[in-house]
C-alpha cells in the first residue's frame, strides 16, 4: 500500500456563526426576539439602545435652551421688585421651615396638626393588590376550621397538596402514606372528609365518584328508585348511569341504558339532565389562568386603495454602536493588543446583529406583501375568499427558498381588518371544484362551510358526514366523507350521534 497526495477541488456550504445567527433570529417569534437582544445588549459593550426619542429630544433641547435665555432676558427687569415683594409677604418660620417637615405633617380636618403615621402601617403594594384565591387555599381555609386533630390535618394537607387543577386526587392512597407514619385507613377516613368541603366534588378519585359526591348533595329527586328509599338519588336511575353507564351515556345510547336498567328511554333522558348539571372539573373556578395578549409583528392596512405592510417596532430595542468605544478605537486609544482585539470582535458581533435585524424585517415586509398579494380578496371579503397557497408559490414570487418561508411564518402575527391572524393561516390545502375543475378553494373556507352547516342544523337530527358531502358538492365541493369527518374532528365539532338533542 503506497501513501501519496492527491488534490481535488470541490465545493462545500459551509454555515458561518453569523450566518447560523441570523437565521437563528429570523425565526424567533416577537418575544423571542425582544429577549435575544437584551441578551446582546448585555452581553456586547459596543452595542447600546437608541432610545425613540432621542432625536426629538436634541432638537427640543436647542428650542428650550432659546426660550429659556428669553425668558430670562424679559425677566431680569422685573426680578429684583418680585423678590422684594416676595420677602416682605412671606413669614421668616415659613421660608426657614424644610420640605421634610412640611410633607412629614399630617393635616386633619379641623385644622389640628399631629404627627404622620410611620411608614411601616401602611400595606406594601403587593398587599393592596388583588389575587384570587386557589383551590389549595380554599380548601386549607375550611381544614383549619374542620375541627379534625392535628394529626388528621397533617393528612388532610397532603391530600390537597396532591389534589390537580381540576380538583381530582390522581394518586393512590397507599402511595401518598408510603414514607410516613400515617395510615392508609386514616387517609381514606380524611379523605372523606375533604369530599364534604366546597366545591362539591373535589378530592374525588375519578369522574363516576366526583359526579356521585353532587349527587349526594342534590337531595330529593322524583327519578323514581333502584331498590333505594322512595324519590331519593342515592340508588336511583342517575346513579346507576353514573356508576355503570358513563360510556353508553357519552355515546347518547339512551336505549341500551334503557334496556340495561329496565326503564323506558324518556326515564333515562331526564335523569341525563340532572346529570348535565354537575361539575366534571369542581376545580375548574378555581383555575388562574392567564391570558397573554398577542402583538402583532405588522399590521395590514388599505392606504388609498392599496394594500400596505407596516413593520410593528413598537417595544423592540433601537440599537446602533456606542459612540464612545467608535470613538475610542478611531483615535487608537484602545490599549494593549488583546483589549484591541476583543473590541474588533464585539464591533464585528455588533454590526452583525444591526445588520441582521434589518436584514429580518426587511424579509418579513417582502413575504407578507406577497401574502398580500395572493390573499387581496381574502383582505377585501373575508374567510369565504381565502384561496390556496404554499410555501413554494410565495418562494417563487420574492425569489427565496422554501425554508426560509417557512421560518418567516413562523410564529408572526399579523393584524388587519379581518382580526389577529398568525401567518401559517394563510397556508392551506385546496379542494377541487366541481364547476371549474382547474380552480381550487381552500381547505379553510371549506371548513368554515361545515361549521356553519352544523350550527344551522336541526338539533333533533343533526347532518351525518355524507350529508354534510352532499350538501358541500351542491355549492360546487368535491370531497370525500372521510375528509369532511377529518376537518369535523380538527374544528373540534362532536359526531351527528353525539350532536343530537332530544325535546
Amino acid at each position: 500500500m503506497k501513501l501519496r497526495f492527491d488534490l481535488k477541488l470541490s465545493q462545500k456550504l459551509i454555515m458561518t456563526p453569523q450566518l447560523q445567527q441570523a437565521i437563528k433570529l429570523l425565526q424567533l417569534s416577537r418575544l423571542e426576539l425582544q429577549q435575544s437582544l437584551t441578551q446582546h445588549l448585555m452581553e456586547n459593550p459596543l452595542l447600546e439602545e437608541l432610545p425613540t426619542e432621542a432625536e426629538d429630544s436634541e432638537a427640543g433641547s436647542v428650542e428650550e435652551k432659546a426660550e429659556e435665555e428669553a425668558a430670562s432676558a424679559s425677566s431680569e427687569s422685573t426680578g429684583a421688585e418680585e423678590s422684594t415683594a416676595e420677602e416682605r409677604d412671606t413669614p421668616d418660620e415659613a421660608s426657614a421651615a424644610g420640605w421634610e417637615e412640611y410633607f412629614g405633617s399630617d393635616r386633619r380636618i379641623g385644622g389640628s396638626e399631629s404627627s404622620s403615621s410611620s411608614q411601616d402601617e401602611f400595606p406594601s403594594y403587593e398587599q393592596t393588590m388583588a389575587k384570587t384565591a386557589s383551590l389549595e387555599d380554599h380548601l386549607l381555609w375550611q381544614l383549619s376550621f374542620s375541627g379534625l386533630s392535628e394529626r388528621d390535618k397533617a393528612i388532610g394537607r397532603s391530600i390537597i397538596g396532591n389534589l390537580d387543577d381540576d380538583g381530582y386526587l390522581r394518586m393512590s392512597l397507599a402511595e401518598m402514606v408510603s414514607g410516613t407514619d400515617f395510615t392508609e385507613v386514616e387517609a381514606e377516613s380524611v379523605l372523606k372528609d375533604v369530599q364534604s368541603f366546597d366545591p362539591t366534588g373535589v378530592a374525588a378519585r375519578d369522574l363516576a365518584e366526583c359526579l356521585l359526591l353532587q349527587i349526594g348533595h342534590l337531595g330529593k329527586s322524583s327519578m323514581g328508585s333502584l331498590g333505594a328509599r322512595p324519590g331519593a338519588l342515592k340508588g336511583s336511575i342517575v346513579e346507576a348511569i353514573v356508576l355503570h353507564h358513563l360510556k353508553d351515556l357519552e355515546k347518547k345510547q339512551y336505549a341500551k341504558i334503557a334496556k340495561a336498567l329496565d326503564v323506558t328511554v324518556e326515564e333515562v333522558f331526564q335523569a341525563t339532565k340532572v346529570i348535565e348539571v354537575l361539575e366534571p372539573k369542581p376545580g375548574r373556578p378555581f383555575s388562574n389562568t392567564q391570558n397573554y395578549v398577542i402583538v402583532p409583528d405588522v399590521f395590514v392596512v388599505k392606504n388609498e386603495g392599496e394594500w400596505v405592510v407596516v413593520l410593528n417596532d413598537d417595544g423592540l430595542p433601537r440599537m446602533r454602536i456606542s459612540p464612545y468605544y467608535k470613538q475610542l478605537m478611531g483615535a487608537g486609544e484602545s490599549g494593549s493588543a488583546e483589549t484591541k482585539a476583543y473590541l474588533d470582535e464585539k464591533l464585528r458581533a455588533a454590526q452583525w446583529v444591526i445588520r441582521s435585524i434589518e436584514q429580518r424585517n426587511k424579509t418579513i415586509v417582502k413575504v407578507v406583501s406577497s401574502i398580500v398579494k395572493f390573499q387581496e380578496q381574502f383582505f377585501e371579503k373575508g374567510v369565504q375568499h381565502l384561496k390556496p397557497l404554499v410555501l413554494k408559490q410565495v418562494a417563487e414570487d420574492i425569489g427565496m427558498h422554501e425554508s426560509t418561508i417557512s421560518r418567516v411564518t413562523a410564529n408572526k402575527y399579523m393584524y388587519c381588518p379581518q382580526g389577529m391572524l398568525e401567518l401559517k393561516f394563510f397556508f392551506n390545502a385546496g379542494l377541487q371544484r366541481a364547476d371549474q375543475p382547474s380552480d381550487m378553494m381552500s381547505s379553510v373556507t371549506v371548513r368554515e362551510m361545515i361549521r356553519i352547516m352544523v350550527a344551522e342544523e336541526d338539533p333533533s337530527h343533526p347532518l351525518k358526514d355524507e350529508e354534510i358531502a352532499a350538501r358541500l358538492l351542491t355549492k360546487q365541493v368535491v370531497i370525500a366523507r372521510r375528509t369532511v369527518a377529518k376537518y369535523r374532528a380538527e374544528e373540534h365539532i362532536p359526531s351527528a350521534t353525539q350532536r343530537k338533542r332530544f325535546f
